[in-house]
């Protein structure tokens, strides 16, 4: 099956989750929904089991190619979490200003952009892969919406949901006319794997979420028996 026919229904989920905004809002509670819990456990586990090691395969395919490029991949990685932790710190420090609005949801839409882009570039592109990828990234977009919309409010529920919606179609789709080499591939990866991390550990660790440690824990035990079962 052309996998260009698995991915796309799973961008239009991802963006789906950002679209229906507004009717997510029950999950949006202190202490920490369950749900939400149970996504950010999922996602720590995807990027400790997958993320973490797709990153290294990367690492040895260059290293392989002979490219100068093997060592930087982590150092990529690296720069990726520096740069979404910046503009979070931004985000935070400077709450309420609609340049700063802009500047936060714009970084997520190039992370939901590059996503979307590396959906064509990812190296399971079978069923079960696709299925376990598309579980572990929706509850990850899920996430990252409800933190999303708690900062920035009526903003992003009017504005800041479209714009990061939007940005999946768009990188999908450019990933499907644009055939980059492994390095470019590799790069971007990278830099997305440092975003992923950051993302997924500040929405889960601030004391000021209460967060549901059990609930967190099934959710990274669940996935991480789901990931080492279908290996």
């Amino acid at each position: 099956m052309d996998p260009g026919l698995l991915t796309l229904p799973i961008a239009l989920a991802f963006a789906a989750v950002h679209v229906l905004s507004a009717r997510l809002s029950r999950f949006d509670t202190v202490p920490r929904s369950v749900w939400l819990s149970f996504g950010g456990g999922v996602s720590v586990a995807y990027v400790f089991l997958h993320v973490l090691p797709e990153l290294a395969a990367h690492e040895a395919r260059l290293r392989e190619r002979g490219t100068a490029l093997e060592a930087q991949v982590f150092a990529v990685a690296l720069l990726g979490l520096v740069a979404f932790y910046g503009v979070e710190r931004l985000a935070r420090s400077a709450r309420g200003g609609a340049g700063v609005f802009w500047i936060h949801v714009g970084s997520f839409a190039v992370y939901n952009a590059l996503i979307g882009y590396l959906l064509h570039h990812r190296e399971e592109t079978d069923l079960k892969g696709l299925v376990l990828f598309a579980i572990a990234l929706g509850l990850h977009f899920l996430v990252n919406d409800r933190g999303l919309a708690t900062h920035h409010g009526a903003l992003y529920a009017r504005f800041g949901r479209w714009l990061v919606a939007g940005a999946v179609l768009a990188g999908f789709a450019l990933g499907t006319v644009l055939e980059p080499l492994p390095e470019v591939v590799a790069g971007l990866f990278a830099f997305l794997a440092g975003g992923i991390v950051l993302n997924v550990l500040k929405e889960e660790l601030p004391e000021e979420r209460e967060s549901r440690f059990l609930a967190f824990l099934v959710g990274a035990v669940g996935y991480a028996a789901l990931l080492l079962v279908a290996a």
